[in-house]
């Protein structure tokens, strides 16, 4: 998603030749490098060996290209040398994206509450998958433009569809206000349009690399806005016929859909004891077709099975947690909640209804300024299960790519099996928990997920100065693994300011990040691949963190260790 950075190179990896005494014998590399210092006139040093039998040659610093090459000539003019090459960078894959509001989505990528989303992106981004967003349609947003396709509006009601007529092929969202109180029932309340299809749009599938607004789970699969929500709500027999049509159904009076979606997602709901058979007749045919149908579990703090189609057989029905990765307060919950995912809670449960205390604690995404019909774009965070819904369809759209012949039952089984316990709480039935969609993907593609060892404690970094983290690692015997998984979150303005080194248990030190003068974005949000095969598993593993210039602090926020 970004160019890679230039390092210059500070080590490079000597191969000898089976029979030679360099090849077993650490003391004759050691003095093999001495002598091709004296040679070169670098300060080469003999640093370790390799588990392939290689030896490690420290250059005493960076390395210019021409020094560089002089140490490599060297190395190959030896006939006890079979090969030598210098000891590259490589960098995580699933790198930090250039959004510009992407450090906001705590949702995505927070050890505490978010649902490790970029460790799943260097094996799927969602391509080739359409997501249906059966909602309130689609408010134009650049931020998902290049991602959608074409759609249908299914309000059969033109005073509800605002728009003039019936159903036609135009998704456009004219806004959900209410002018007055009790416009749409007892009890109901006058307000703004909500673009709430828009906002849910964007978590599934909101541009990422674009430098611009937020990243979506699955940002390379397409959304497909289907309009059934209008002025006050929508009907079950509109909603049943979006179903129906976005799987690849045949609905009369309604053209075929030219990209019928592998997966549905409902941020929907109404109070009922049962599920209607005429959503369980189109939620089963969907399923048949191969469509995974992804619904909220509500938000009246009440049992979901009172309400549809949460109550409905063949669907995900999924209930909110919040940043601290307990149940949202508001959230629906029971026995029939399949899983977790961010919701958010834009304010306390016990400050006033409607108001927003702690945005930073919501879900932000794509949304539209307008407070009835539309106006510019924007982003707003929102919470709710409506929000949490679209991060399970968002990993279904990525199980999907990674793996085409996956069923819905599958797709469901994998997201639950590899689901983590809350860290917080839930009493009353929040499914299997907290949706984890790197671990899940990693399951589907025959990827070992491996064991997860965290620090969320807050660690200070003043300037110029050096902290760390520690983690203890039990229970694990043998040597850590090639690719040990260090996943890093450190808030700190002007990133370049910091190294970031991982340190073993024997102390060996590992380069994480180095310092850089030109990279002036907020914090490291980062996921790291390193070589820990030399080194035991178990025992007190560190994160260390310099600051290397004045005018910029933070604090070390998470850590990880997946081996």
């Amino acid at each position: 998603m970004t160019s890679l950075p230039v390092a210059a190179v500070e080590r490079v990896i000597v191969t000898y030749k089976s029979k030679t005494s360099e090849a077993t014998s650490n003391t004759a590399a050691r003095s093999d490098a001495t002598a091709k210092a004296a040679e070169t006139g670098e300060s080469l040093s003999f640093e370790r060996r390799l588990a392939g039998g290689a030896a490690l040659v420290d250059l005493g610093g960076k390395a210019s290209k021409k020094d560089l090459t002089e140490v490599l000539d060297a190395f190959r003019a030896d006939p006890s040398v079979a090969s030598v090459e210098p000891d590259i960078r490589a960098y995580a894959m699933a790198v930090t994206p250039n959004d510009t509001e992407y450090t906001k989505q705590w949702d995505l990528f927070e050890a505490t509450g978010g649902m490790n989303v970029p460790g799943a992106w260097d094996k799927t981004t969602g391509s080739g998958v359409t997501v249906a967003v059966i909602d309130t349609g689609y408010a134009a947003h650049t931020d998902l433009a290049a991602n959608v396709v074409s759609g249908y509006d299914f309000i059969s009601t033109a005073a509800d569809a605002r728009d003039g007529n019936g159903r036609d092929s135009d998704a456009k969202d004219e806004g959900d206000w209410n002018a007055t109180d009790g416009e749409c029932g007892t009890g109901s309340k006058a307000g703004d349009s909500s673009w709430h299809g828009t906002h849910v749009a964007g978590t599934i599938a909101a541009t990422a690399g674009n430098s611009k607004g937020v990243a979506g789970i699955a940002y390379n699969a397409k959304i497909q806005p289907v309009r059934v929500l209008g002025k006050c709500g929508g009907s079950s027999a509109d909603i049943a016929d979006a179903i129906t049509w976005a799987s690849g159904g045949t609905v009369p009076g309604v053209p075929a859909n030219p990209n019928p979606a592998k997966v549905i997602n409902m941020s929907l709901g109404g109070a009922s004891a049962s599920c209607p058979s005429v959503y369980q007749n189109a939620i089963n045919g969907a399923v048949s077709r191969g469509t995974t149908v992804v619904v909220a579990a509500g938000n009246s703090n009440a049992n979901a099975s009172g309400f549809t189609p949460a109550n409905c057989s063949g669907v995900i029905n999924v209930a909110s947690t919040s940043r601290e990765g307990n149940r949202s307060f508001y959230s629906n919950f029971g026995s029939i909640v399949d899983v977790s995912a961010p919701g958010g809670e834009t304010r306390r449960a016990t400050d006033t209804p409607g108001t927003v205390t702690t945005p930073q604690n919501g879900i932000l995404s794509t949304l539209n300024s307008g407070a009835t019909t539309q106006s510019t774009e924007n982003y707003k965070p929102y919470q709710g299960t409506s929000m949490a819904a679209p991060h399970i369809a968002g990993l279904a759209a990525l199980l999907k790519s990674a793996k085409s012949t996956l069923t819905p039952a599958e797709i469901e089984a994998a997201i639950k099996s590899n689901a983590r316990p809350l860290p917080g709480t839930c009493t009353d039935g929040c499914g299997a928990g907290i949706a984890d969609a790197a671990k899940t993907v990693n399951a589907i593609t025959g990827t070992t997920g491996g064991t997860t060892f965290s620090n969320t404690a807050d660690v200070t970094i003043a300037d110029n100065s050096t902290v760390s983290s520690s983690i203890a690692v039990t229970g694990l015997t043998g040597n850590a693994p090639a690719a040990l998984k260090v996943n890093v979150d450190i808030k700190h303005t002007w990133r370049g300011d910091l190294v970031i080194d991982l340190i073993a248990p024997d102390g060996t030190v590992r380069s994480l990040k180095a310092s850089s003068s030109s990279d002036s974005a907020d914090n490291v949000l980062a996921a790291y691949t390193v070589d820990a095969s030399s080194e035991v598993a178990g025992g007190t593993w560190k994160l260390q963190v310099r600051d290397v210039a004045s005018g910029d602090t933070g604090y070390i926020d998470s850590w990880s260790l997946t081996f």
